[in-house]
């Protein structure tokens, strides 16, 4: 039996080494800087804005990737103003909920709103209909295309937010552990 070096697992494991290793450090790193600014200080003084709205710890962080991955799959118009009117049944970081909610961006809609409507269909079973993208075509088809549209968005919505909030968690909570050892060892 001749033992074959697979490139592809080589190359996959140097990729996750270098997005938590860098990326996310300085992701973290950044943030941690940035939320002491003066600036943001005496915009948060002058406006009375609180605080934990703002606050960059790790579970505000995740909850906030969660709400907005959660809400950016909703084919529904000002995403934005879910986010804002979440605010007072949850705590999480606004300024990244709503950057998340623009992955659906006019450029990513149709491309994400198709693939929901074809995994929502496959799964319950129901004829693809053809689609234009054109405000007539949605408009005479919305009752057909309504229930596998949502249930595939049901679907990426929950697998998308609860992969975003793991993945913050985790590459954060690296982040620390690694700094610390860092620390440690320079003593």
């Amino acid at each position: 039996m001749i033992f074959q070096f697979n490139y592809g697992i080589l190359t996959y494991y140097l990729y996750y080494k270098l997005v938590r290793c860098i990326i996310y450090s300085m992701i973290r790193k950044t943030l941690k800087k940035t939320s002491k600014h003066p600036k943001i200080d005496a915009f948060i003084k002058k406006y009375k804005i609180p605080t934990h709205y703002l606050s960059t710890n790790r579970k505000m962080v995740s909850k906030a990737v969660f709400i907005g991955i959660f809400i950016a799959f909703i084919p529904m118009p000002m995403q934005m103003l879910v986010v804002i009117a979440m605010m007072p049944f949850f705590r999480f970081n606004v300024p990244i909920a709503l950057a998340m909610c623009w992955l659906s961006n006019p450029l990513t809609m149709p491309p994400i709103y198709y693939l929901e409507y074809i995994t929502g269909a496959y799964i319950l079973g129901t004829e693809i209909a053809p689609v234009e993208m054109t405000l007539e075509w949605f408009s005479e088809n919305i009752d057909n295309i309504f229930m596998p549209l949502y249930f595939g968005t049901l679907l990426y919505s929950v697998v998308g937010s609860l992969s975003g909030y793991w993945l913050v968690n985790h590459f954060w909570h690296d982040s620390v552990h690694r700094d610390r050892k860092l620390h440690r060892d320079k003593r």
